[in-house]
């Protein structure tokens, strides 16, 4: 229904007329207008809720800010250490349980990594891992040689180097960081062979190796000039001259007495400069996991070299005699993890191809009538194989072992050959060739063609003589199904 102006104008004022005399002297109900107005009081209200409302806001922002500022790793910097030990030869195990070290120590916000170590060496790759991880380590690493009578020889003097912080106990040693390969035949070098001309892949080893240590010491403001002689002469120092000379920055007794002197240095990493508080911290050892460990152990090399051994001959077991079942699932397991390690670690094919030819030789014995020359021949690879395996001084396989080994295939070729001429001398006993000299048993008179029973069987016979029922004869040989017997 639309009203017109002139309708709308009358329908307020009969209402206003209407209204009672207190509601008409009252101000506060004087004209449809006013009661569309908001009141003092409701204005206040909303003024208190919109100020609650921007508290609220600007106290979350703050808490915000606050826990922004709080997870960054200055804030969060735990009052830890944590402490990694190596004791051993530096190998891929190594590097897992260094690396594993690091990233545990950075999740905890630790204010620093200290690496105690002992080592005489080890592989050039995992060494060389474990510096790009030093590099990488959002947290100063320490490297400490500990405890006394310790060292940190050719590989270790790299990673001591490369470590933003260098310590040593009293009476340790760094240096011998000439690269090493392994002399096969374990026979010394004359006097006359090391004055001779060094090879060009020799040569090449050496620089490379005197241009990183001195690469590394250039980086931590070390001393450069001894680090080439370490390499090039194979020069050492004990802790007390590494001090004098700059190749280290602490001597420490202990860890107590090392992190005391480690408080309040300056350490630059990833071009910031951070400085370590370390007094009162708490120390935690960082202790390999399974897969170190399981590393540790099959990067054996005399592990790995079982491993080969038990992989083949069980696989050839299991060729021979299928369904066993048991030689295989062992043969190939050990093969696997055999050739795993191996990829690991620094050996010679030339020598893994040797090794496995002569224990196919060996087998092949079986097989074919050689007299012993293949067998002979398998077992003269195996040994050389054996020796030629590994390819670092301090890695290759143990004689023991190797003498074990071979032992232990010789017995099996001259068992192999001691059945084999058993089983030539043995009566057949099997086949048509075993029928000869048997005695059969006449199961009706017959001359010329008739049954004979023999171990339960009949057959026919032939005989140019009468036979009867009952007689025993003998069987000369036999031709196609039919047996030539005679009385």
């Amino acid at each position: 229904m639309n009203l017109s102006k002139k309708d709308w104008i009358a329908a307020e004022q009969s209402s206003s007329q209407s209204m009672s005399p207190r509601m008409q002297g009252t101000s506060e109900y004087a004209s449809p207008d006013r009661l569309r107005e908001p009141t003092k009081w409701a204005w206040r209200s909303r003024n208190i809720v919109h100020l609650s409302k921007m508290c609220i806001i600007s106290f979350s922002i703050l808490l915000y800010a606050l826990l922004f500022v709080t997870q960054s790793p200055g804030a969060l910097a735990s009052e830890t250490v944590v402490l990694l030990e190596v004791d051993g030869s530096i190998g891929p195990a190594t590097h897992d349980y260094i690396h594993t070290g690091i990233e545990h120590a950075a999740a905890k916000h630790a204010e620093c990594v200290i690496l105690k170590l002992n080592t005489p060496g080890g592989f050039d790759r995992a060494m060389r891992d474990i510096i790009k991880d030093i590099f990488a380590s959002p947290l100063p690493f320490v490297t400490y040689v500990a405890p006394e009578g310790s060292r940190a020889a050719s590989a270790g003097t790299y990673i001591l180097y490369a470590s933003h912080i260098a310590a040593m106990a009293p009476a340790t040693n760094v240096g011998a960081a000439t690269p090493v390969n392994l002399d096969v035949l374990g026979s010394e070098i004359s006097k006359e062979s090391k004055q001779r001309e060094q090879s060009t892949e020799q040569k090449k080893v050496l620089s490379d190796s005197i241009a990183y240590l001195k690469g590394l010491a250039h980086l931590r403001h070390r001393n450069a000039e001894w680090a080439e002689k370490a390499v090039k002469e194979a020069a050492s120092l004990q802790s007390d001259e590494a001090l004098k000379l700059s190749v280290i920055d602490i001597v420490a007794q202990n860890i107590p007495d090392l992190l005391k002197q480690l408080n309040g240095r300056s350490v630059a990493v990833q071009n910031q400069v951070k400085v370590l508080h370390t007094e009162n911290v708490k120390v935690e050892v960082w202790e390999p996991d399974w897969r170190t460990r399981f590393l540790q152990v099959i990067t054996d090399p005399s592990i790995a070299y079982v491993l080969l051994i038990i992989g083949i001959w069980g696989l050839f077991f299991e060729f021979l005699n299928p369904g066993y079942v048991l030689p295989g699932v062992a043969g190939t397991i050990s093969l696997l993890i055999a050739l795993y390690a191996f990829q690991l670690l620094p050996i010679h094919y030339s020598g893994l191809a040797l090794i496995v030819a002569g224990i196919l030789f060996i087998a092949s014995e079986l097989y074919i009538p050689s007299y012993g020359v293949l067998g002979g021949g398998g077992l003269i690879a195996f040994i050389i194989g054996s020796i030629l395996l590994f390819d670092l001084k301090g890695y290759a396989t143990p004689w023991g072992l190797i003498i074990g080994m071979s032992v232990a295939t010789l017995s099996f070729l001259l068992l192999v050959l001691g059945l084999a001429l058993k089983a030539r001398r043995r009566k057949l006993v099997s086949g048509y060739e075993a029928l000869s000299g048997r005695m059969a048993i006449v199961q009706q008179d017959f001359k010329g063609l008739g049954w004979v029973k023999v171990d339960g069987e009949l057959w026919k016979a032939q005989s140019p003589l009468p036979l009867k029922k009952g007689q025993v004869v003998e069987i000369i040989k036999c031709e196609g199904l039919e047996l030539i017997v005679r009385p």
